[in-house]
């Protein structure tokens, strides 16, 4: 990453946990030069600076004395920062998660565009889709994004699944204050097998399928003619599930649109400008393509 002698007109950070891997400082630099933008991205590794999350608050404080613009935010400092925060965007408080906080003037204001990432993916990735019925397995901060982004998109039943049930229906009954004129329920991994068939589309939110977290949460075998399956994750960009479920002629959505699309939508806040969408998938494929393997790799920051 380029360092300046004079702070560059656009300095942000991502705060996070083993966060060194982040695709997002290359993302963001490379679509701010086609902006022709003095922009410049900084990992604030917590494990780098030897601070708990708690710090979080702290941090902040001292990005903002240094003369950052804005500071993406992500695991396991989301929840924490939304009570840090002087305003929060309408979507960041009914998710009760920040992944974004920008620095205007004396306040900081907090966004979620992980949520947003996901429903621009459904757009771009699934033309034509019918997302009337979907099942979602995964019910963590990243199913808390997506199912809510479904649902602002229309699904009118959603179905959450975990390998937690009480987590499953936390967020059912949150996304049910929400969105009380649709079906939100709730399912343990034994109703999976007869409700997937039913379903236009499975959102998986979950870590299987990651490098060194190999495994499928359902087969493939269970979904409907026509129907799809999107993945949060994006190591790799081609999951054993989205593979198979390809391979048997389904639609399949990967972790990528969500990623590129989290990082599309905070370059827009933080800037004012409107990214190239498109562009910025082209270099993040690319920069996937170029990597060693790394463990991790959820849509997340």
């Amino acid at each position: 990453m380029t360092r300046h002698v004079d702070r560059p007109a656009f300095l942000v950070g991502l705060i996070g946990e083993g966060i060194t891997a982040s695709l997002t400082p290359p993302m963001h630099e490379a679509e701010a030069r086609e902006l022709g933008l003095d922009y410049e991205y900084r990992i604030l590794d917590l494990i780098e600076l030897g601070r708990p999350a708690g710090h979080v608050g702290a941090i902040i404080d001292e990005a903002r004395k240094t003369g950052f613009a804005a500071l993406n935010i992500t695991h396991p400092c989301k929840q924490l920062v939304v009570d840090l925060v002087d305003d929060l965007d309408p979507d960041a408080a009914r998710l009760g998660a920040v992944n974004l906080v920008v620095f205007e003037d004396d306040r900081l204001v907090g966004y979620n565009t992980d949520w947003m990432g996901f429903r621009d993916g459904l757009l771009t990735g699934l033309p034509g889709a019918s997302f009337e019925h979907v099942v979602q397995i995964g019910c963590g901060g990243a199913g808390a994004a997506t199912a809510y982004a479904l649902l602002t998109h229309g699904t009118q039943r959603l179905d959450l699944s975990d390998s937690d049930a009480a987590r499953a229906e936390d967020l059912a009954e949150r996304m049910r204050t929400l969105f009380p004129t649709q079906t939100i329920g709730t399912l343990g991994p034994e109703g999976l097998a007869a409700t997937i068939p039913r379903a236009d589309g499975v959102v998986h939110a979950t870590p299987l399928g990651m490098l060194h977290h190999p495994g499928m949460a359902f087969d493939p075998v269970l979904l409907a003619d026509g129907s799809w399956v999107s993945d949060v994750v994006y190591r790799p960009l081609e999951t054993e599930l989205l593979r198979r479920a390809a391979q048997a002629g389904h639609a399949v959505l990967d972790g990528g649109r969500m990623a590129v699309g989290q990082a599309c939508a905070s370059l827009r806040i933080i800037t004012g400008m409107t990214p190239d969408g498109e562009r910025m998938q082209r270099h993040f494929r690319a920069l996937i393509a170029a990597e060693e393997p790394v463990d991790g790799g959820r849509s997340s920051p």
